[in-house]
């Protein structure tokens, strides 16, 4: 298993390629379709694009091994509800690619009985339930992360009268509270905004992570039919999605961890 994995690893950054000229090849097609191109032209992009889709089966076999090693990694992890996402997560992954060497055998004919469809939607499903224990676990650490911030602003704002930024954060009956409940709440409410955009700010793998698995839930939304969007937005988020997964394997400091 360690063999495979080490050879996943290799074969990542040729994948992700891949992956960001599949979808910037879904986005060309749906704009050459749009405004009005040549027939042959738009069925030479979509067969460019499934040629890619083929290769990228191809080099992500043995990608459940991988996933397999990384929920055993991740059921020792002392969080437990990062346990539990991390775990389901990669578990979720694994049957993905299971799914995903079975299209890609039916599709390269060695195993031309696989009933491509519903295979496709199994693999799609595990990759819905996937993307959802990533973005829960994005949640979970926002919510750690902008309460140690919240704690710390209020000791640094102890001695400053409880302004943060030009907006007065004192009790209820302080001179500067807002005396309605409605301009309470939207206080409230724009507190938490910047307190956000603080934290994001401080913390850019996080934010890469959000938008990356926000991106990609486009993808089995659509391929599912329980949010159709369209190929164009469709291969606008897979282009993002990859785009930004390249800059993790540029820049480490930039993956999320664990």
């Amino acid at each position: 298993m360690d063999a495979w994995v080490r050879f996943s690893a290799q074969s990542q950054a040729r994948e992700r390629l891949c992956r960001a000229a599949q979808y910037a090849c879904s986005l060309l097609g749906h704009a050459l379709q749009k405004h009005g191109a040549s027939p042959e032209l738009q069925k030479q992009i979509r067969q460019l694009e499934g040629h890619l889709s083929l290769g990228r089966k191809l080099l992500r076999l043995g990608n459940s091994a991988d996933a397999l090693e990384s929920a055993k990694r991740a059921v020792h992890l002392s969080d437990v509800v990062l346990r539990f996402c991390i775990t389901v997560s990669h578990l979720n992954r694994a049957l993905y690619f299971a799914c995903d060497n079975v299209l890609w055998a039916g599709k390269s004919g060695l195993a031309p009985r696989v009933d491509q469809e519903k295979w496709a939607q199994r693999s799609f499903r595990y990759y819905l339930f996937s993307l959802i224990m990533n973005l829960s676990r994005d949640a979970y650490e926002i919510r750690l992360l902008m309460e140690q911030e919240s704690s710390a602003c209020s000791r640094r704002l102890k001695g400053s009268g409880g302004v943060l930024g030009g907006i007065e954060t004192g009790g209820p009956g302080s001179p500067g509270a807002p005396g309605g409940g409605l301009p309470q709440v939207a206080l409230k409410l724009r507190l938490q905004v910047l307190l956000l955009a603080r934290v994001l700010r401080g913390h850019p793998p996080l934010l890469l992570d959000v938008v990356r698995n926000a991106c990609d839930l486009f993808i089995p939304l659509d391929k599912l039919g329980l949010w159709r969007c369209g190929p164009g937005i469709v291969g606008l988020c897979g282009l993002v999605s990859s785009i930004l997964s390249i800059l993790t394997l540029i820049c480490p400091w930039l993956r999320l961890k664990p």
